[in-house]
Order: C-alpha cells, then sequence, then structure tokens
C-alpha cells in the first residue's frame, strides 16, 4: 500500500480581495493588511476564510515499496495551477492513502477550492465507487474512512476540544516541530522573496506529520515496535532543514 504525507502553505489571494472589498490599485501589501484587518473585525483573529488561501507550496512524503521520499511539489516558479494539478496526478497515479495533520479542515479544502479556480482534474480524488467499487466504502471524501487520515482528527475522536496543534504533538513525541518558523510567518517570507524557506518550512511539517503518522500505526497495531523503529532511520536520510536532521531521532515510547 503507497501512502502519502502531505501538507500546503499558503498566502492571501490579494486578486480575490481586491475583488471581494473594492480595494483597487492597492499594493499587494496593503491589500493583505486589509484582508487581514478586516477578518478579525468578523472573527476577532486574521486567519482568513479558506477561499481567501493562495496555495504556494505543496509539501508530500511517498512511501511505496521501494522506499520513502520527501520533496516539494513543482520549482520556486511553478504556478499555482500546476502545483495542485501535480498533487492530484499523484493521487491518479498511486492510489496512496492520504495522511495530514489538519487536512480535512483546511488543506483539502483549500486544494479543492483552487483545483476550482484553476481548471485542475482530480478524478480519482473523487471518486466514491462510480467507476471503482473498491472506493465505495473507503474513499478519499468521507471523513471515517482510511483512505484519508487526519491524524489531528482522527487523535481527538473527532471532538473539536480534544484537538492539538502539530508543534505540541511533535513535542510531546520528541520530534522536531516547528524549528522557528510558523505558518503565521509565510506571508512575510512569502513578501520577501522566501519562497525557498516556505517549502522547506512545509517539508518539516510533512516530515513530523509522517513520524507521528509511524507511532500512529503502531498505536493500532499495524506494525510492531521494532517495525516502527525502522523507519525514522529512512526519515533521517532525508533533506529538512539541518536543523531537524539533529532531532529526527525520536523518543522511543515509555
Amino acid at each position: 500500500m503507497n501512502t502519502l504525507v502531505f501538507d500546503i502553505e499558503t498566502v492571501p489571494d490579494v486578486e480575490l480581495g481586491r475583488r471581494l472589498y473594492g480595494l483597487g490599485d492597492l499594493a499587494d501589501g496593503e491589500v493583505a493588511k486589509a484582508m487581514f484587518a478586516l477578518r478579525r473585525q468578523d472573527t476577532g483573529g486574521d486567519f482568513l476564510s479558506l477561499e481567501q488561501h493562495r496555495v504556494v507550496a505543496i509539501a508530500c512524503a511517498l512511501r511505496t515499496q521501494e522506499g520513502l521520499k520527501l520533496w516539494s511539489l513543482g520549482e520556486t516558479g511553478t504556478a499555482e495551477g500546476e502545483l495542485v494539478q501535480r498533487f492530484f496526478d499523484g493521487i491518479e497515479k498511486f492510489s496512496p492513502d492520504l495522511v495530514s495533520w489538519n487536512g480535512s479542515s483546511f488543506d483539502l479544502p483549500v486544494l479543492t477550492y483552487r483545483a476550482l479556480l484553476r481548471g485542475v482534474q482530480a478524478a480519482r480524488f473523487w471518486e466514491s465507487g462510480e467507476q471503482d467499487p473498491a472506493f465505495r466504502y473507503n474513499n478519499y471524501l468521507s471523513r471515517y474512512h482510511w483512505r484519508h487520515t487526519d491524524l489531528m482528527d482522527v487523535l481527538s475522536g473527532f471532538q473539536r476540544r480534544g484537538r492539538v496543534s502539530l508543534a505540541h504533538m511533535a513535542c510531546l513525541l520528541g520530534l522536531p516541530g516547528k524549528l522557528g518558523f510558523e505558518g503565521s510567518q509565510v506571508w512575510e517570507a512569502w513578501q520577501s522573496g522566501n519562497l525557498e524557506g516556505i517549502r522547506r518550512y512545509c517539508e518539516t511539517d510533512v516530515l513530523n506529520t509522517w513520524l507521528i503518522y509511524l507511532r500512529f500505526t503502531q498505536l493500532r497495531g499495524l506494525v510492531t515496535r521494532a517495525q516502527h523503529l525502522e523507519d525514522p532511520p529512512r526519515a533521517r536520510r532525508l533533506r529538512p532543514p539541518r536543523r531537524a536532521r539533529r532531532r529526527l531521532r525520536p523518543r522511543p515510547p515509555p
């Protein structure tokens, strides 16, 4: 069985912001400030509603019989539509089990909205048994199916009050965590032209999610403790930021 762990990073869709709020010819930075300010007025926080997010990075870890690979889709100049199409093309090619952290509530809805905008096709992702009967009772769309495991949802028992952040779960398990770069800093990094830093940050989130997923497979009895401990060395051979490499050996369960 193939497994694909994924994460996205986004910035404000300033073109949409201009149209929604009549911001005309304001510079991108000023448009984003206005979008954040209006969101704070509505909700008390500046996390934008999902349709206002533009995807700038998608990182994946793919586990197959051949091994484990961690990478960011496309290059630093790849257009959003191509990034999103490549993600769904990977699902088409490998039919993997998807793994995410908060993917049901954020990553997948955002990817769906951007796919609609960019004219992307995602037939395998939307399969629910009409063409492939194997997807009737286990598909990517249903919250309680295993073709997509949103670890934040599953580990909290699908209870909002039980949810924890990826950073806190990584800290609990002795994993690299955020390494000084937070999601709230992505817009600033984007404005300064540091897309490579955003991509590396996204890969680090995927790596943390993968290592948590390994622990979860042991919890479910799908692998033994010895089998679980075989995969972190593979992860250490990947290419996250240098600081992460020093912390890739997770603490074994007590």
